[in-house]
Order: structure tokens, then C-alpha cells, then sequence
């Protein structure tokens, strides 16, 4: 698996259905208040069938890769669990999929699918910030007896905060491209002006200060 072609190549196709928009001279406000010159949404992928199916042949790759002993595939819901399906289809093993929290009618089960003690798994998603919704799904799984070994995703923003929330949570993750990657590529394909890209640079160095 060349992953420096894989990582431009996930990050071209996601400028390319706008999956990705860049705008550091207007930039856009998250959830948690911080101002961000990238707006990522990875549920368009579903859209395009030829790039979902590259999206799940180079996360079953990456899984054989750095998980080869995984035996189930978890998807974190929902933006997870189209690409979990793919990838658990590639690999020929058991899916299961956990939800925000337990359902408050029958089993109130909160994890769908195959879970069984010791089952070794790894968890998807389609986007990772501060990693919040899947290092939560892995301690769903890890409450129910699995053993989550690892997680992957499409796309990072490479945060240092998402950095030591995977290393408080003893998890490791990998992802097919990040922010580095995909300003690199944008600029390479002139989908940002020159003098845009300090100001890309100065928001991955400082985040939470950027704009203020």
C-alpha cells in the first residue's frame, strides 16, 4: 500500500465532490466555537459509488496492514457505517455498528450486530476532529466485553487535542489522509490562492487561537 499516493488521492477526490471546502478568508464556525478555515462533510462520499468503493478497498488495505488480526469491523453511527459495511465486505469478516446511546425500547441494545467477549475490533469512521464519537464508541464496545485494537478513519484534521485523546484512551489510529495532506493537494491543484496558504498553515499550528 503506497500511502503517500493513497493520502493524495483521497484528499484530490474529496476537493473534487466538495466534500472538502476551503475558505480561509471566511471561515466557518464548529460546534465547539472554534473558527476554521476548512469544512469537511464525508457523507457525500455515499454518493459516488466508484470513490465509496476506493474508500473501502484502501481502508481494508490499511486494516490487513496495521490490524491483520482483527475479527470484526465496528461502525461508529452513523457517518461510519456505510464505510464499515465495505470494508467488512472486503474482508470477509463479521460488522457491528454502535449507536449514540442505547435504544430506550426492547434489548435497549446500544451496539448492532456481532459483539462477543473478547472479540477483537476495529472501529470506522468517515471523520475524525477531536476524536469524540469514536473513542466514545470504543469504550461502549470495551464496556461490552470487545476489545477495540485499533480505529481508522477517511480523514483527520491531525489535532493535537485528538492526539492525546487517543493516547489517554491507549488507542491507536490511522486514517487514509489528513490536514497536511489535503491543504498540499488543494494547493497543488489550485483550489486555494498562494497567500491562502499561510493562513491555512497558521490554523494547523493554532487551532483554538486562529481568527480570534
Amino acid at each position: 500500500m503506497d500511502k503517500f499516493a493513497v493520502a493524495n488521492n483521497i484528499a484530490s477526490q474529496l476537493l473534487r465532490i466538495k466534500a472538502v471546502t476551503l475558505s480561509p478568508k471566511e471561515p466557518f464556525t464548529w460546534a465547539s466555537g472554534i473558527k476554521s478555515p476548512i469544512y469537511t462533510d464525508n457523507r457525500l462520499t455515499i454518493a459516488y459509488p466508484q470513490f465509496r468503493q476506493t474508500i473501502a478497498h484502501d481502508l481494508a488495505e490499511l486494516i490487513k496492514e496495521k490490524y491483520p488480526e482483527a475479527e470484526v469491523i465496528g461502525g461508529v453511527a452513523t457517518a461510519g457505517i456505510p464505510h464499515a459495511t465495505g470494508v467488512s465486505n472486503i474482508l470477509n469478516l463479521p460488522l457491528n455498528y454502535v449507536r449514540p446511546q442505547k435504544k430506550d425500547h426492547g434489548k435497549k441494545s446500544q451496539i448492532e450486530g456481532r459483539l462477543q467477549k473478547g472479540d477483537k475490533v476495529v472501529l470506522i469512521d468517515d471523520l475524525i476532529s477531536t476524536g469524540g464519537s469514536i473513542l466514545k464508541a470504543v469504550k461502549d464496545i470495551r464496556e461490552e466485553g470487545g476489545e477495540v485494537i485499533g480505529t481508522v478513519a477517511i480523514f483527520s484534521y491531525d489535532l493535537p487535542e485528538s492526539t492525546q485523546n487517543f493516547a489517554d484512551e491507549r488507542t491507536k489510529l490511522f486514517t487514509l489522509t489528513d490536514y497536511p495532506t489535503m491543504i498540499k493537494v488543494a494547493q497543488d491543484q489550485d483550489y486555494v490562492e498562494e497567500n491562502d496558504m499561510e493562513l491555512l498553515q497558521q490554523w494547523y499550528e493554532n487551532p483554538e487561537s486562529w481568527g480570534k
